[in-house]
């Protein structure tokens, strides 16, 4: 979609705020720029203030405050997943999947019912979940403690939040949930959350970053939802096919040159889905106010096709024609140079044979070929001057345009003295003749 039809029905103020607002924020793609202005009701002030919001890690006026309201349901379906493990650098098969599922679903149950009948004899449910942002805010809190300020930027909201804005914009989300007590968390968040590489390549991704502790409320909530069993774990999410999904996870230690590839290898699996996910908004968003233009839009871009394909046609038929004249003049020159061959033949085998040199009349003449070589060969001086003039012909070292010229006096021997002697053209017993490429 061209840029004048993407904006058609667009008045001139909110075209303004189109450019400005991508000016302001940065972002390449207009679709976005347009996707965000219209949730923000073409409020500029509004809608650049969330995406800064977004970029420092804080929750977008769409995330929501009230956790009396439930977040997007995740998907976890094994078969939707690119699954990594401390043993295997790429992503497992899908007989892993399905095996890792069933051994999963078996666990969870078990620890399910023994839970339930463990609460009948001695009830200890877990304190309802009061503050899930506290929870978050005190992982970040410690993480830097720890390991300094040195991170990727952290989402600074709950995990229904981050889902909410990951729906919302259109982005990844990455899950990070640690555990304290686990030296590969501790050598994950020092070695590959500290790296500049990580660093870099999340904060430019466009993505979000949340992390939890796996012991607090809300941490234990979203390993629960997210079947967690090894840490550090570090899941994926994003809109697929109109559904939040986990489309990827990754379980046990990982260096921070794998952590990347891993992630770019689900990014690039799944962007698709963002793409048509965006496109699936502004088409909504014309369906409401551009539908006879879209006819037109739809018309117009017909005969574009029709024309494109006219000049597609056009010029496969021009390459198709240069192709049998370069062809053509090819057989031509082929048969032209067979004919010159054949020709040459021909005239050697008119030319006599050598004279002894004790014979009278006779001449010795050496022919100077271009690029120095040097031959020598004797003729009778009664002799035709075309007996010269073939036998420098027929040589496999003369060009094929040529003349030939003596050395002193300098003078040219013309083709119309061809039935002239020799003796009669004025050469010696001894000559030396030049011949000249007139094609160089």
């Amino acid at each position: 979609m061209d840029q004048e039809d993407f904006t058609a029905d667009l008045c001139a103020e909110q075209i303004g705020k189109l450019f400005q607002f991508q000016d302001l924020t940065g972002i390449e793609s207009l679709p976005t720029c347009r996707d965000v202005l219209q949730r923000h009701n073409w409020d500029l002030e509004s809608a650049v203030q969330d995406q800064l919001n977004l970029r420092e890690g804080r929750p977008s006026v769409f995330a929501g405050t009230s956790e009396i309201s439930s977040a997007p349901t995740v998907l976890v379906d094994p078969t939707r997943q690119q699954i990594f493990n401390s043993e295997a650098t790429g992503s497992g098969n899908f007989v892993s999947f399905v095996i890792d599922y069933i051994l999963r679903t078996f666990y969870n149950t078990f620890v399910s019912v023994v839970r339930f009948t463990w609460s009948l004899v001695w009830p200890e449910p877990r304190p309802p979940i009061t503050d899930p942002v506290a929870d978050v805010g005190r992982f970040i809190q410690n993480y830097e403690s720890v390991y300094g300020n040195g991170h990727p930027v952290y989402y600074r909201g709950s995990y229904k939040q981050a889902l909410n804005d990951a729906k919302q914009e259109l982005r990844f989300l990455v899950i990070y949930l640690h555990q304290n007590d686990q030296s590969n968390c501790s050598n994950f968040c020092s070695s590959v959350l500290s790296s500049s590489n990580v660093i870099s390549f999340l904060n430019e991704s466009n993505i979000l970053f949340w992390a939890c502790e796996q012991d607090t409320n809300e941490g234990n909530r979203v390993a629960t939802a997210l079947q967690a069993n090894i840490y550090p774990y570090v899941a994926i999410v994003v809109l697929r096919e109109s559904r939040m999904t986990l489309v990827g996870r990754m379980e046990g230690p990982v260096s921070a040159e794998e952590f990347i590839r891993r992630l770019r290898s689900v990014f690039e699996a799944n962007e698709a889905y963002l793409v048509a996910a965006r496109a699936e908004r502004i088409e909504r968003s014309f369906n409401q106010s551009l539908r006879e233009q879209q006819d037109r839009a739809y018309l117009e871009s017909l005969r574009a096709d029709e024309q494109k394909e006219q000049l597609k046609r056009e010029k496969q038929n021009q390459e198709q024609e240069e192709r049998l004249q370069k062809e053509k003049l090819e057989e031509l020159e082929k048969a032209k140079k067979e004919e010159l061959k054949k020709k040459k033949v021909e005239m050697l085998a008119r030319i006599p044979n050598e004279p002894s040199v004790e014979e009278d009349g006779a001449l010795t003449i050496v022919f100077i070929m271009p690029g120095g070589i040097r031959i020598e060969r004797r003729f009778s001086d009664a002799s035709p001057l075309s007996d010269v003039l073939d036998f420098v012909f027929c040589h496999p070292n003369s060009p094929d345009i040529f003349e030939v010229a003596t050395n002193f006096p300098k003078r040219v021997l013309s083709i119309e003295d061809r039935d002239k002697t020799l003796k009669q053209a004025g050469l010696q017993k001894r000559e030396v003749l030049f011949i000249n490429d007139l094609d160089s």
